[in-house]
């Protein structure tokens, strides 16, 4: 696994994905952290968090986005989680944490079901 990365792009209005590559761990999580908090300073409502690539989530990440997730839901979004990695998967599903968020598979659907999202809560007035 390369070193970690972590980046952010708009993909729609209020729309971000959050792409983070290597380990998510204690000295990573303040990366991941600065880069959430960027997507709401610039407007985000909606992230999807695409952990396609990263094959290691310790409890300080886990807790990171268990904190944004209600910041995005406030803005009538959501935090999104990515990642078809069965051990990222696993410590999901055995921290209950599968059961809080809702996980994809593939990015496209995720952001998909995020601009769609977004696009109604716009229509409806309550973006």
């Amino acid at each position: 696994m390369p070193d970690f990365e972590v980046r952010s792009a708009r993909v729609g209005e209020g729309v971000y994905v959050v792409s983070v590559t290597g380990e998510t761990d204690l000295h990573t999580a303040p990366d991941l952290e600065r880069e959430l908090q960027g997507v709401l300073v610039h407007g985000g409502t909606a992230v999807a968090v695409d952990l396609s690539h990263v094959d290691f989530i310790d409890s300080t990440t886990l807790s990171l986005l268990l904190r944004f997730q209600p910041r995005f839901r406030a803005r009538e979004g959501d935090l999104v989680i990515v990642s078809e990695d069965r051990r990222v998967l696993r410590t999901l599903e055995i921290t209950g944490l599968d059961r809080i968020f809702r996980i994809e598979r593939r990015l496209a659907d995720a952001v998909s079901e995020l601009l769609s999202r977004v696009q109604a809560a716009g229509a409806a007035g309550t973006v």
